[in-house]
């Protein structure tokens, strides 16, 4: 196992991340719903997780988007790498300069994971609103 991170780039949308999203069964987001602050880790040459951080102009810097590679199911690995991308999206958040992560998720796993890193739950049973203007 080799973990690495990178910056999520414009291709990687249509090559990776969108059928991601639908092996999940999730609508994508448009590719300009999403922030140009992003990371994919990957285990060798195969990419298994993203995520991207939104940056405000508050002492909150948000977390969304967490998405995964639904067939790689390398254990250990998988754990891993999502736990490397907590945890480097969250150095980001922290090298920014930002005293809070916020993170809106309703996957109770990703959930755990998010906890094992320190973060606290907040508001339960959250409805999320989007409107495109």
């Amino acid at each position: 196992m080799n973990l690495t991170s990178r910056k999520i780039l414009d291709a990687d949308y249509d090559e990776i991340l969108v059928g991601w999203w639908n092996d999940w069964g999730f609508t994508p987001p448009p590719i300009d719903f999403l922030s140009d602050y992003g990371l994919i880790v990957y285990d060798e040459e195969v990419p298994v997780c993203a995520g991207f951080i939104y940056i405000t102009n508050s002492s909150v810097a948000l977390v969304n988007w967490v998405i995964s590679n639904k067939e790689y199911r390398e254990k250990p690995n998988r754990s891993k790498a999502i736990d490397e991308l907590i945890g480097n999206l969250t150095y980001l958040c922290k090298k920014g300069g930002y005293k809070y992560v916020f993170v809106n998720n309703n996957n109770s796993q990703l959930i755990s994971r998010f906890e094992n890193h320190g973060y606290k739950i907040g508001v339960t049973n959250s409805t999320e609103l989007i409107k495109k203007l």
